[in-house]
């Protein structure tokens, strides 16, 4: 089986919240994409509530797109402490947490139900597991705690 580098990561060791390029492939046109990892909670500590994640999900596709340009796709791990976002070209994973505290500042600050894409049956495939209380809920906790362009020392944004 293919190594896959997210799982050679010492989970104990990384202090979320942060951004981290996990890496970067080159497409056979000279395309260049990039995957970051977007860690909102610590490993193994805790983890968002499905609810809660699939809306920051919903809100991140359209608030990370307003604020980057290239984002292909956002979304959450399975394990429910961050996501993955896959990007065209090369920013900088500084430049990724700074779009991603703007993002989550939004959510907390501005964001209303009826602000969330993909909240019905036609638009979604598990309509009903939504919770916007529980998104602005972890979004202050992650901005209370920083958002670091760094996985193993705090470099806070």
């Amino acid at each position: 089986m293919a190594k896959v580098e997210s799982f050679t990561l010492d989970h104990t060791k990384v202090l979320a919240p942060y951004v981290r390029l996990i890496g970067t492939e080159k497409g056979t046109q000279g395309d260049i994409i990039c995957n970051f990892d977007l860690r909102l909670i610590q490993p193994n500590v805790s983890a968002i509530p499905t609810a809660g994640i699939h809306t920051i999900e919903h809100l991140l596709a359209s608030l990370l797109r307003d604020r980057l340009p290239g984002v292909i796709d956002c979304s959450p791990f399975g394990c429910r402490t961050g996501f993955h976002l896959i990007m065209w070209g090369e920013p900088t994973a500084h430049d990724v947490a700074v779009a991603l505290k703007a993002s989550l500042e939004e959510i907390v600050s501005s964001i209303e139900w009826s602000d969330v894409q993909g909240t019905t049956a036609v638009s979604c495939g598990n309509y009903v597991d939504h919770s916007l209380f529980s998104a602005k809920e972890v979004s202050k906790h992650v901005l209370e705690k920083g958002i670091s362009d760094d996985p193993f020392k705090r470099h806070v944004v």
